[in-house]
């Protein structure tokens, strides 16, 4: 069987982890968005702090936060990695809509986009969960990568999308 281009395959195509042993060490970056899209009520009640189940921002930050640190548990082919930051914003966009935007850095021999997509995820997931009982209609949309910075192949950055969800 040929090579695949995909590196979590091996030349017989069986799953295997990476081996990222050769690659030298520099400094990883990612940002990762997604958005929630809630009623306006329910956007009115997080920000107002009427939410029975707590501070929803507060608590969505720090499983974002967590998540990011708990990525290789989650995705098997990650590395885990020795993460030197993270952090997660949410902004309200209008009046129906959070924004999660994920930054995560290490050095290391690998990058850090996976953390920083599951650190998106798991906060729009923190806030769906809860919200559930105001709004069951919530939708988590957006999900993706912003940019990545470090590694042999430099710098990416995703091109501007057409309109926000």
């Amino acid at each position: 069987m040929a090579e695949s281009p995909l590196s979590h395959l091996d030349e017989r195509g069986a799953a295997r982890m990476v081996d990222v042993s050769a690659k030298a060490e520099t400094e990883r970056v990612a940002v990762a968005e997604g958005y929630v899209q809630m009623a306006p009520a329910t956007l009115a009640l997080i920000q107002e702090g009427g939410i029975a189940k707590g501070d929803v921002l507060a608590v969505a930050r720090v499983a974002g936060i967590m998540a990011a640190k708990r990525t290789s548990d989650l995705v098997p082919m990650c590395h885990p990695l020795a993460i030197t930051g993270v952090t997660v914003d949410l902004e309200a966009v209008g009046k129906d809509a959070l924004h999660v935007i994920a930054r995560v850095k290490t050095t290391g021999r690998t990058g850090v986009e996976m953390e920083a997509l599951t650190a998106v995820a798991a906060t729009a997931l923190t806030v769906y969960d809860m919200c559930k009982s105001v709004d069951r209609g919530m939708r988590i949309e957006g999900v993706r990568l912003l940019e990545k910075r470090g590694g042999k192949s430099g710098e990416w950055r995703a091109p501007e999308p057409a309109a926000e969800p």
